[in-house]
């Protein structure tokens, strides 16, 4: 791996950063559209009377189905205009939110869940696509640290708008809300972005399929694809059940509950800058090694709370979610570096597809693990869901040092040299 700090900072163009701010918003819908089955997660266990295993279901079945539609379309994503690519996909995804909105039963909600994950699953391999394409490696952290704001922006403003909106007028609120964003930004990407196109250059198989097995086959590729994988273990096992924990476990109110998202969402917001620059300026490793401890601790720590001040609850929530985030700047720049020009588009599907698969996985056996008498009930078992991340993450360092290693080994290519692609438009 290249030496980050003895890299000059690279300024970012004018139209690179309005591609930043396009991609950052695309992925403020798509991670809020996820992210509201968190704290909607009480509420519509109670007004659908549906048990941890079902809530699990509506929460894996997006995953597991946004993984399928992106392996299915992972060897088609080098032969098209990624800008054009990202529209299409993005336009399914407005749709299955729009039926999410308009579902009455269990059933077509996870009928709804799972269309919506075909179209939205895709988004953000794309859009990792598109920043390997048009942003230099020593730019990626900075570039991950403005995207991953998305997730923080879907807390401080997504979550507490539509817990508002969700409290006043029903569960379905949030999700015409985000249609509504969603068809605005749609339009920019539209009007704003240029094609992103060349890699179509160098593409020399006409076969889809073939493209799409000359990059799974790639060990290299593999060992990057379970890394980042690994990544999404522990996020699936825990945030579903974040809203009914803080509720029943630790008598957070409805307003409280706003006030925690919030407030833990605008930390994350400010950290996610300052990570990004320090991904750029020092060792990736290293940093991805101290934010994983620190998820271990603080995990351990939030997963085994007992009833307390708010103050402290959302303390704690904070320091969970900066090792939370921190870990995935890091980590993803690195991955980002493997795979080369004319497949990276193919290599973002895949590995944007085993992560979601692996969090179905994930959000499935901690429907498992976790039990509930009743609806009003406290659930238990958290605390082994915090054990199990520990696990995870230990392996992830492992796996994420290999990458390391694989990157310093072939530091010439992506390190070392300016690639055409990343000039300004």
């Amino acid at each position: 791996m290249e030496k980050n700090n003895s890299l000059p900072i690279t300024k970012f163009t004018s139209y690179q950063v309005l591609v930043i701010v396009l991609l950052a918003l695309t992925q403020f819908t798509v991670v809020l559209d996820f992210m509201v089955m968190s704290p909607l997660g009480d509420m519509l266990m109670k007004s659908m009377a549906l048990t941890p295993e079902q809530f699990s279901i509506c929460v894996l079945s997006y995953a597991i189905s946004a993984g399928v539609s992106g392996l299915l379309t992972a060897g088609f994503a080098d032969r098209f205009d990624r800008q054009k690519l990202l529209l299409f996909f993005y336009i399914g995804f407005i749709a299955g939110t729009v039926f999410c909105g308009l579902a009455n039963s269990y059933a077509l909600l996870v009928a709804a869940r799972i269309f919506t994950g075909i179209f939205g699953g895709v988004i953000g391999s794309i859009g990792m696509a598109i920043v390997a394409d048009l942003f230099l490696l020593q730019q990626r952290g900075r570039v991950m640290g403005f995207m991953q704001m998305g997730f923080g922006a879907s807390q401080v403003l997504g979550i507490p708008i539509s817990l508002a909106l969700a409290n006043k007028w029903g569960w379905q609120m949030p999700f015409f809300m985000i249609v509504g964003l969603a068809i605005i930004i749609w339009m920019l990407i539209m009007l704003k972005m240029q094609p992103v196109n060349k890699h179509l250059e160098l593409q020399n198989e006409r076969n889809a399929f073939k493209h799409l097995w000359n990059t799974v086959k790639q060990r290299h590729y593999r060992i990057g694809f379970l890394s980042t994988a690994l990544l999404s273990l522990g996020g699936f096992l825990m945030m579903p059940w974040g809203s009914t924990f803080s509720r029943n476990n630790l008598n957070v109110s409805e307003e409280g509950l706003v006030v925690l998202f919030a407030v833990s969402g605008v930390f994350t917001l400010l950290i996610m800058p300052v990570i990004g620059k320090l991904s750029d300026k020092f060792d990736k490793m290293k940093l991805f090694v101290i934010a994983s401890i620190w998820l271990m601790v603080t995990a351990l720590v939030y997963t085994n709370l007992v009833p307390m001040p708010l103050w402290a609850i959302i303390l704690v929530n904070v320091l969970l979610m900066m090792g939370v985030m921190s870990r995935i700047v890091p980590a993803v720049a690195l991955v980002s570096a493997l795979p080369e020009m004319k497949d990276r588009g193919a290599f973002m599907s895949v590995n944007s597809s085993l992560q979601q698969i692996a969090g179905g996985i994930a959000a499935g056996i901690g429907g498992m693990i976790i039990v509930r008498k009743d609806e009003f009930s406290p659930i238990e078992n958290y605390n082994v869901l915090g054990y199990i991340i520990v696990v995870l993450s230990v392996i992830g360092i492992f796996m994420l040092a290999r990458v390391n290693n694989l990157l310093k080994k072939n530091s010439t290519t992506e390190a070392s040299k300016p690639e055409g692609e990343a000039v300004a438009h």
